[in-house]
């Protein structure tokens, strides 16, 4: 799978970059060519030598060589490389990274790269755990980069915690997952919907959810990279897009998402509804702000489209249609109930009961059934990450 691609190995001061020797040994050893990009302090723990004699290429670290001038240029770096895997990640770089402070060669390098980006954090658990650290992972992972998760154990401090950097055969082992994935699903166009849907009751109040969209991006930005065209449907969310073959359709209402999949479903080849759309809509809509009064005040509120058994009804053959369920009790046999009723492919579950899953988070836990009768639970994990297994799903309807 690495046969032939170009990796560029960004290193920096971290005691984890003895790991960096092992992961390009082994990246050499699958085929790939390998050039290493080293912060000045990354020098401080392993050698260029070193390296150099691993990957058989001059090791770069500076802008120019001293001696005769020759420049290193970052755009040259950035067009050459099929994927860029920075490890170990410092929380000094990850923060020069998510902020462009493009002050070494590494960071000049990222800034330029057009290829895919992975990044192993390394640190001690206080500063992997500290809010700048987080917030600055997820700048990161917003622009697209791929983060591959420390592991828990003995840290260089001697305490025990979250902050080791994976070990390099599991980032090869990510690596070649991303390669295999490339282009399955060229040739195919997906509709997903996303995010939550507001319901008017006057021009300053809605009925709404907790639904950040986070899910429905992250499997948009899955199908994308894998290279499909996919219209996402976007409910009333903050999130942005990065891939461009995405094209984003904005909505506010259940009815404006029903119509936008009505028209674009036919002309697609899978449907992912992920959206929260509102079951129920205001009977009646105020055109002036409702007053505060001594009373009650009651909303007849009536049911809004159903999207999902619509779309059901019209699927063709040919077509993927899947459904998310996001129950509190009875999670099974909920689901089974919407797979089967509104003629879904496969249905995927998860239960506001587990911590860590469901809407405003990061994370999720899932279990996935489909209409052939499997049924398959799979950890909690990282909203990117739990995008990558549900579209693996997808693929195996055309595998």
């Amino acid at each position: 799978m690495l046969k032939g691609k170009k990796i560029i190995v960004g290193i920096t001061g971290s005691i984890a970059a003895y790991k960096a020797a092992y992961l390009c040994r082994l990246l050499i050893k699958k085929g790939a060519e390998v050039q290493v990009v080293i912060t000045p302090t990354g020098k401080e723990f392993i050698t260029p030598v070193t390296l150099s004699a691993l990957t058989q290429k001059p090791v770069l670290g500076e802008f120019f060589t001293a001696n005769d001038g020759i420049w290193h240029s970052h755009v040259d770096l950035g067009l050459w490389a099929d994927l860029m895997m920075i490890a170990p990640a410092t929380a000094s770089t990850i923060g020069k990274m998510a902020n462009g402070i493009a002050d070494n060669l590494l960071i000049t390098t990222y800034l330029s790269m057009k290829a895919p980006i992975f990044i192993a954090p390394a640190m001690d658990l206080d500063m992997y755990a500290h809010p700048s650290t987080r917030a600055n992972l997820e700048k990161l992972e917003s622009y697209g980069n791929r983060i591959i998760e420390p592991t828990e154990g003995m840290l260089a401090s001697r305490l025990e915690g979250k902050g080791r950097m994976e070990e390099p055969d599991k980032i090869v082992e990510c690596i070649e997952a991303f390669f295999k994935r490339q282009n399955q699903l060229s040739q195919k166009k997906v509709l997903i919907t996303a995010g939550p849907t507001y319901e008017k009751l006057d021009p300053i109040r809605y009925i709404g959810n907790y639904s950040s969209g986070k899910m429905g991006f992250a499997l948009a930005e899955s199908c994308a990279g894998r290279g499909a065209e996919v219209f996402l449907i976007a409910g009333p969310v903050q999130l942005k897009i990065h891939h461009p073959n995405i094209r984003r359709i904005d909505v506010n209402s259940a009815d404006e998402m029903m119509d936008e999949t009505l028209r674009i479903f036919p002309h697609a080849d899978a449907g992912i509804l992920c959206a929260a759309v509102a079951d129920y809509k205001p009977a009646n809509y105020s055109a002036e702000k409702l007053k505060r009064t001594d009373e009650s005040l009651k909303i007849n509120l009536i049911p809004n489209p159903d999207i999902a058994a619509k779309l059901g009804e019209i699927k063709r053959a040919d077509q993927i249609l899947a459904g998310f369920a996001l129950e509190t009790e009875n999670e099974m046999q909920n689901a089974l109930g919407k797979l089967q009723k509104k003629r879904l492919d496969f249905i995927v579950v998860n239960s506001l009961r587990d911590p860590g899953a469901g809407f405003q988070t990061d994370t999720n836990k899932i279990r996935i059934l489909t209409a052939k009768g499997e049924n398959t639970d799979f950890p909690l994990k990282p909203k990117c990450e739990v995008a990558e297994d549900i579209v693996d799903v997808l693929y195996g309807f055309w595998k």
